[in-house]
């Protein structure tokens, strides 16, 4: 399980980490000391979740439980005065009898052993929680970084579209003072740059929330980072529906009902020896003051299963062993529902983000060249230039939310089959 667990954690990172490919990556800080790779972050993620830390301490517990499942009953030592205090003859300690005996339970039935399986049953099956709490806190944190990531690029892009309509100014002064355009179209322009600035202020702000939203799975109260470094273009092909299916079903979510079911059998012979009576065995020493002689004595103790032998116990214990099964299949069936979701949302943000990179950027990009150069020739309008702008930004923000989604898909479904996915990397 920990190997699985750490190749899931390993896969995530590579998926994000600058690629060595030849495209050119978007714009982001540079790397420094405030900037938080993938890999930091799930390692610190692991380090500070809450849940973890909690689910050791029920191991922990656990643990506890089965030393002290394993203690055999303490023995029991009585001290008796008869015969004393009475009357006439047995005024006083005259005839008194004193006893002094320790007695010990003997338990039956294999309840010792019921009580072991039971506890160790516990401790795997709150290994196996920890596991499955382990992956979910490494999908939350890969997702949130990609939703970082992509906000950090929407706030570079938009950042190029500011930079870019800030160099039309200058040339739209040109056109206005040669007479080519009245003076309204400096105002166009202008409203166009400040409604690209406001656009750029919301992509910050939302940079923010998403950095924040990471620095609390992270453990920081405040960011302790100024960007997220990683290659967000990354992406390839998913693999088949049944391959993915057949990981999940050997993950956490799953394979803890060998652990559950282990411990509800051991809980059922545990009910069925409780209807089996102990004994309990003891020896002690008389004195009789009387005469002032001494005997020894034993005793021997059975109670007598007439009223209760635990019958609603074990029916109890039986009714929750044959539960299992049904609970195992409604946990798979959610796990399939889960498993589709996050696989189409894989495979319909991949084909979004292959076909908006491959076909809809280069043509926007050309267009939006042919109209510029045409605009300082006057083959074009003001309106025309602000259009083929706006189209290309917007192809270029398209492909950003589908490279988010498409991470964050390949998160949850990383999560979900508990290894990392091996994507083909040729419609890079």
């Amino acid at each position: 399980m920990s190997f699985r667990i750490r190749a899931f954690a390993l896969g995530a990172a590579l998926a994000l980490l600058p690629a060595l490919t030849t495209h050119a990556a978007p714009k982001a800080p540079p790397h420094s000391a405030r900037t938080l790779t993938l890999s930091q972050a799930l390692s610190r993620a692991v380090a500070a979740n809450p849940g973890l830390a909690a689910a050791d301490r029920e191991i922990a517990a656990a643990g506890g439980r089965r030393l002290q499942a394993g203690v055999f009953p303490n023995p029991e030592l009585s001290f008796e005065l008869d015969s004393a205090f009475g009357s006439k003859a047995r005024r006083g300690l005259k005839a008194a009898e004193t006893t002094l005996q320790i007695s010990q339970l003997f338990e039956l039935g294999g309840k010792r052993d019921a009580r072991l399986a039971v506890a160790a049953a516990e401790i795997d099956a709150a290994r196996w929680d920890r596991a499955a709490t382990r992956l979910q806190v490494l999908a939350e944190t890969t997702e949130a970084f990609a939703k970082a990531l992509g906000a950090q690029s929407r706030v570079a892009e938009l950042e190029d579209q500011v930079a870019d309509l800030d160099r039309l100014t200058p040339l739209l002064q040109k056109r206005v003072e040669a007479g080519a355009s009245s003076g309204a179209e400096i105002a166009r322009g202008r409203v166009a740059t400040e409604t690209a600035r406001v656009e750029l202020a919301k992509a910050r702000a939302a940079f923010q929330a998403a950095r924040r939203e990471l620095s609390v799975l992270i453990g920081d109260r405040t960011p302790s980072f100024a960007a997220v470094g990683g290659d967000l273009k990354r992406i390839g092909a998913p693999p088949s529906f049944d391959g993915l299916m057949a990981r999940a079903r050997r993950t956490p979510q799953l394979t803890r009902f060998t652990a559950v079911r282990a411990q509800r059998r051991a809980l059922l012979a545990q009910a069925q020896a409780k209807a089996v009576p102990d004994i309990t065995v003891g020896a002690g020493w008389r004195h009789y003051r009387e005469d002032r002689s001494n005997a020894a004595m034993a005793s021997l103790s059975v109670p007598l299963p007439l009223f209760d032998r635990n019958d609603g116990g074990v029916i109890e214990a039986g009714e929750t062993l044959a539960k299992t099964e049904a609970e195992r299949a409604a946990a798979e069936r959610a796990l399939t529902v889960m498993v589709g979701a996050a696989y189409e949302g894989l495979r319909g943000a991949y084909d979004e983000a292959r076909l908006t990179r491959a076909n809809v950027i280069p043509i926007a990009r050309e267009a939006y060249a042919e109209v510029r150069s045409g605009y300082a020739e006057g083959r074009y309008s003001l309106l025309e230039l602000l259009e083929a702008r706006a189209a290309l930004s917007d192809a270029s923000l398209k492909e950003i939310d589908a490279l988010v989604s498409f991470h964050a898909s390949l998160a949850s479904l990383e999560g979900l089959t508990g290894t990392a996915l091996v994507l083909s990397r040729r419609d890079q």
